[in-house]
C-alpha cells in the first residue's frame, strides 16, 4: 500500500513524501448499539488502515487526492461549505478545529485505504482521525488521544449531522497492539484488555452493503429513549436485568425487544472483558453468539447474508463463536477461532458462503493494532 502511495505522491508533487500518517479501522468484538445508550463497548483497532502522505503548504489551502476516488478535496480552511461527498470528512475536521480556536495551517497530500467502505469497519472514523493527525503535525498542536476523539465526534455530529457515539473515533485514536478496549460510553473511563493467546479474530465480509442505515439507526435511538422513559430513566444503561424483568409487562412489545437487547448486551460486554482476563475463550465465544442472536431477533439489525455467514462460521471446527459487527443491515461478521484452524476455517467459510449465496466473501485475519500514528 505504501509503494502506490509514494509513487502517486511523487508523480503529483515531484518529491518523495517525508510524512505519512496511518489510521486504523476497527471491529467491535461485542457491545453493539450500546454506545448511544451510555453503555459499554469492547472494540479493537485492526491492521487495515487509511494512510495519508502529506506536506505543508504556504497558504490556507487543503488539497488531498484519494487513490480510488474520482474527486479530490480542494478547499480553503476558511471554507465551511458542505459538498455532499467524501471530502466533507476532511472539511469537517478543518471546521471543528477552527470552531475550537486551533491555529491551523494548509497542507496537501495523497490518501489510500484498504478498509472496505460501508462494511462496518469504521472507515469514516479512521479518516477523521487521520486528517486530525495530519493537522496536528502540520500545525504543531499537541496530540491528546481522548481530546482528539472528542473533536472528531463533534465534527461528525455537528458538521456531518451524523448521530455517532465516540467509540469508533476513540479506538482509532488510542488503539493498542494486542489489546481490546473496554469503554464506558457514559464517563469515558476505559480499560485495555489483552486478547487471549492462540486465538484469532477473523473478519468475514459478506460483501453486502447497508441501505437506509442512517434512518434505521436514528429510529432505534428514538426507540431506546422511549423505552428508557417507560422505566423512569434517562438511559437504558441505568436499568438492571432484574428491574427490566420485574417491570417490563406494560411496555410495547417492539420497545421491549429493543430494551432487552441493550440491557443484556451491556452485561455480555462486561462478561467478555472478564473472560478475556481469564483467557476463557469458550465463554467469550458463547457470549458473542448470544449477542448475534439478540441483534437478529430483538434489535432487528442483522441481514440474511450476515445470518448465513454467522451460521456457517459457528459450524466450523475451531470456532468459539461469531457475530455481526458494526451497525448492521449488511457488512461484516467476526469469528473468534483457535489459531491452529485458521487456514481450514477461512477456506471452508469462503466456499460454503459462496455455495449458499452466490457471493464471494472477503475473509481476512485481523490483529489488534495501534491507533493513529506517524509511520
Amino acid at each position: 500500500m505504501n509503494k502506490g502511495l509514494k509513487e502517486t505522491f511523487y508523480h503529483k508533487f515531484g518529491e518523495e513524501p517525508k510524512l505519512i500518517v496511518q489510521s486504523p479501522g476497527r471491529v467491535n468484538i461485542i457491545g453493539e448499539h450500546t454506545d448511544y445508550n451510555d453503555g459499554f463497548v469492547l472494540p479493537m483497532a485492526i491492521d487495515r488502515h487509511i494512510r495519508v502522505a502529506f506536506r505543508p503548504r504556504d497558504d490556507k489551502k487543503i488539497k488531498l487526492e484519494s487513490i480510488g476516488f474520482d474527486s479530490d478535496a480542494n478547499f480553503s480552511i476558511n471554507d465551511s461549505t458542505y459538498i455532499g461527498d467524501w471530502s466533507d470528512y476532511v472539511r469537517s475536521i478543518s471546521w471543528v478545529l477552527k470552531k475550537n480556536n486551533f491555529d491551523i495551517k494548509g497542507w496537501e497530500g495523497v490518501m489510500v485505504s484498504n478498509i472496505p467502505i460501508g462494511a462496518g469497519l469504521s472507515s469514516s472514523a479512521s479518516l477523521l482521525m487521520a486528517i486530525l493527525k495530519v493537522f496536528s503535525v502540520i500545525s504543531k498542536f499537541p496530540w491528546d488521544g481522548m481530546e482528539m476523539a472528542k473533536l472528531a465526534r463533534q465534527a461528525e455530529n455537528e458538521f456531518l449531522q451524523l448521530k455517532s457515539g465516540i467509540m469508533d473515533q476513540l479506538i482509532c485514536s488510542i488503539g493498542r497492539v494486542g489489546h481490546a478496549l473496554l469503554l464506558d460510553c457514559r464517563d469515558l473511563s476505559l480499560d485495555f484488555v489483552t486478547i487471549p493467546p492462540n486465538v484469532k479474530i477473523i473478519i468475514l465480509d459478506t460483501v453486502t452493503r447497508r441501505e437506509l442505515v442512517d434512518s434505521k439507526y436514528n429510529e432505534r435511538v428514538k426507540q431506546c429513549a422511549l423505552a428508557a422513559t417507560y422505566f423512569g430513566y434517562n438511559s437504558l444503561r441505568d436499568i438492571s436485568i432484574g428491574h427490566f424483568l420485574k417491570n417490563k409487562e406494560g411496555l410495547d412489545q417492539l420497545l421491549l425487544k429493543r430494551a432487552r437487547h441493550v440491557i443484556y448486551e451491556n452485561q455480555r460486554t462486561i462478561e467478555v472483558s472478564e473472560a478475556m482476563k481469564d483467557n476463557d475463550v469458550n465463554r467469550i465465544g458463547r457470549l458473542m453468539s448470544e449477542s448475534h442472536q439478540s441483534l437478529k431477533k430483538d434489535y432487528s439489525v442483522s441481514s440474511k447474508e450476515l445470518n448465513i455467514m454467522v451460521q456457517i462460521a459457528e459450524k466450523e471446527a475451531g470456532c468459539f463463536g461469531a457475530r455481526m459487527t458494526g451497525a448492521g443491515f449488511g457488512g461484516c461478521a467476526i469469528a473468534l477461532i483457535d489459531e491452529s484452524f485458521k487456514e481450514e476455517f477461512m477456506r471452508n467459510v469462503f466456499n460454503n458462503y459462496f455455495l449458499k449465496t452466490g457471493i464471494k466473501p472477503m475473509i481476512y485475519i485481523s490483529s489488534p493494532s495501534s491507533g493513529v500514528r506517524l509511520c
